[in-house]
């Protein structure tokens, strides 16, 4: 009697165990990660810009944790894309414009790691590198960005709906809504979205294009000029600088008052139309029943230039290039909280890694950030995080650094004897080099010496 009862309570205990696994397998959450392509950090409501119209974006910073010092390492899509992907600083995985990424650095991309851990994984928009296996990194996946070969808005407007034409950034958030409308219900999503906009279409006349349901925005503003407009802060950069693709874009973008004008509407209209798709996305997200499950993590590529230093693009060392808008949504741990701790690109990939419960791999240099919603302080530990952009092209010089709360070191690779030393604290617009200065020249040396000293360390985790 006793064993015909015990093969009952096995078989009801075993049940219990395989379904309380599938519960806990079910509750994993969904995450979205959203990326601009150069938007800075200010191009946001909530950062203090109270002419941008971000609400949805702003509802994120509101309701979740917003870093208020996050910062890029490498300040161009590719090299911040591959960053981003693999954990790793530009020094380490070597890959920017023109190579193809190392696929030992791939195979322990984040996308594969949720993918090993059951999670059902989308891409879509501009991916940004060149990786042959790009589509084996997710279950599905499309890559498109901006169409050069169309020196005006059909860059911008060559895909399709239903048979019309659509703007990327409509076309990128209807990919969005239909990997929701279709995941597996017995499986968490990741899905990754890369917004083309607000990047210029650069080979056109009219560099920013958007669609109707912005056009109203913005038309009876005056966007004030950008600080240190002023041509002596030009004058100033060394004649590499001012030779580089920086000053040519300058050109295209600010030049004059209306032309600045018009870059800098386009601009912001870009990016509220992301925004308004971030609504559309959460809205159906609400619809499905999977808003309370669902974290959202977003943030920009790299910075950009206002016409600062009379300069436009990114690539340079400083901040306007480096610092970009990042935010932390878990529903599940409602707790907001401005950070002012370092948060980086290459933090998104553990932070995606263990919000999924799945250990970061060894090589990766980045760290979690995810717990900031709960109230803990991860990266308070972090002190300094290089900066570099090691793409070797004649019209933008590379350059390197390294960045504190305090102090800001960088030099450019083709001429080591250009130095520039900034204390953040007493010139955060970054006015005065201090580095020929002899009062300073202790501080110069500690900061070229940490800095080389870390560059040491990336290259020696490089993976032949």
């Amino acid at each position: 009697m006793k064993n015909n009862h015990s093969l009952p309570k096995l078989l009801f205990c075993l049940f219990l165990l395989v379904n309380s696994t599938a519960f806990a397998q079910q509750k994993k959450p969904n995450i979205i990660f959203i990326l601009t392509d150069d938007q800075r950090w200010d191009a946001l409501g909530y950062a203090g810009n109270d002419i941008i119209q971000t609400p949805e974006m702003d509802k994120l910073a509101t309701e979740g944790v917003y870093f208020k010092n996050a910062f890029v390492t490498t300040p161009i899509c590719a090299a911040s894309r591959a960053s981003i992907l693999t954990g790793l600083y530009e020094r380490t995985h070597g890959y920017t414009f023109g190579q193809t990424l190392n696929d030992s650095y791939a195979s322990e991309s984040y996308p594969l790691q949720m993918k090993k851990a059951g999670y059902h994984t989308g891409f879509f928009g501009k991916f940004g590198i060149k990786y042959p296996g790009f589509k084996s990194l997710f279950d599905e996946a499309d890559d498109y960005d901006r169409d050069v070969k169309y020196a005006d808005r059909r860059g911008y407007f060559y895909k399709t709906i239903n048979g019309d034409s659509t703007h990327l950034t409509e076309y990128t958030a209807y990919q969005a809504q239909e990997f929701i409308k279709n995941a597996p219900e017995d499986q968490p999503f990741l899905l990754s979205l890369a917004f083309s906009a607000p990047h210029a279409h650069d080979p056109a006349k009219d560099q920013f294009f958007w669609t109707e349901a912005v056009d109203g925005l913005y038309q009876n503003v005056k966007i004030p000029g950008p600080v240190l407009g002023q041509k002596k802060y030009f004058d100033a950069q060394p004649d590499y600088v001012q030779n580089s693709e920086s000053r040519t874009r300058w050109f295209w973008r600010y030049d004059t008052p209306d032309h600045y004008q018009q870059s800098m509407k386009g601009y912001y209209r870009m990016i509220s139309e992301v925004d308004i798709q971030i609504g559309k996305i959460r809205a159906l997200l609400e619809e499905k029943g999977l808003a309370e499950n669902t974290v959202i993590i977003f943030m920009g590529d790299n910075g950009y230039f206002y016409g600062e230093r009379q300069l436009a693009g990114k690539w340079l060392m400083y901040d306007n290039s480096l610092r970009v808008p990042m935010i932390i949504y878990d529903p599940r741990n409602p707790l907001h909280r401005d950070v002012a701790d370092f948060a980086l690109n290459i933090d998104i990939a553990p932070t995606i890694l263990e919000f999924a419960g799945v250990s970061a791999p060894a090589l990766w240099q980045g760290k979690s950030l995810a717990s900031y919603v709960k109230g803990e302080d991860p990266a308070a530990s972090r002190q300094e995080f290089i900066a570099e952009h090691l793409w070797k092209v004649n019209i933008i010089p590379a350059s390197e650094g390294l960045r504190t709360p305090e102090w800001k070191y960088f030099r450019y690779q083709a001429d080591l004897v250009h130095e520039e030393l900034y204390n953040l604290k007493k010139d955060p617009l970054e006015k005065k080099n201090l580095a020929g200065k002899k009062k300073y020249a202790d501080v110069l040396s500690e900061m070229r010496f940490r800095f080389e000293e870390k560059v040491a360390k990336l290259v020696g985790d490089k993976v032949d």
